[in-house]
């Protein structure tokens, strides 16, 4: 399975790059998994009391999982590390697993940069294969100066996905 990463910090655009790669995966018919990072602080939103997974929550269940019309829903009350996680999520088999945040694992990586600050803040991030935004800045792998050059930011993923030499080294 390929897996690269997509950091940056909030606001940056990685969910927004990450959807439009799942769509153009998926037109090829590419099976792809995402795990993301819930960065903002406290628990991702849960359903509610009035659900029957809510009730077994609120009740103290420390993991529940409902599956029926082709997909599964599982909830664990307990924050797995980041390779539990990487296992849950290729339960599947995808072909391609598409990591939004986790920037200190190791990994390939594309980071999108909002302004020069994030790229002093992470310019030191291991496994850099795409550095998008930020046109005034020397980077040592591929650089493309906005995210809206989509064309291109899509041609370097496809030949990433096709394992070809993907970028030049600047």
């Amino acid at each position: 399975m390929k897996t690269l990463h997509v950091v940056g910090y909030k606001n940056s655009g990685k969910t927004t790059l990450i959807s439009r790669w799942v769509r153009l995966l998926k037109e090829q018919g590419v099976s792809v998994a995402v795990l993301k990072h819930h960065g903002h602080g406290g628990k991702p939103v849960m359903p509610d009391e009035g659900t029957d997974t809510g009730t077994f929550l609120a009740n103290g269940a420390d993991a529940t999982l409902v599956a029926g019309g082709g997909s599964v829903q599982f909830i664990w009350n307990e924050e797995p590390d980041f390779m539990q996680l990487k296992t849950l999520v290729s339960l599947g088999q995808s072909d391609v697993l598409l990591i939004e945040g986790y920037k200190g694992e190791k990994g390939e990586k594309v980071m999108l940069l909002r302004n020069e600050e994030d790229w002093d803040s992470l310019r030191s991030i291991e496994g850099k294969q795409l550095v998008i935004g930020c046109p005034d800045i020397e980077t040592d792998c591929m650089h493309i100066d906005s995210r809206e050059n989509e064309r291109e930011i899509d041609e370097w993923f496809v030949k990433w996905i096709a394992g070809g030499r993907a970028y030049e080294t600047v």
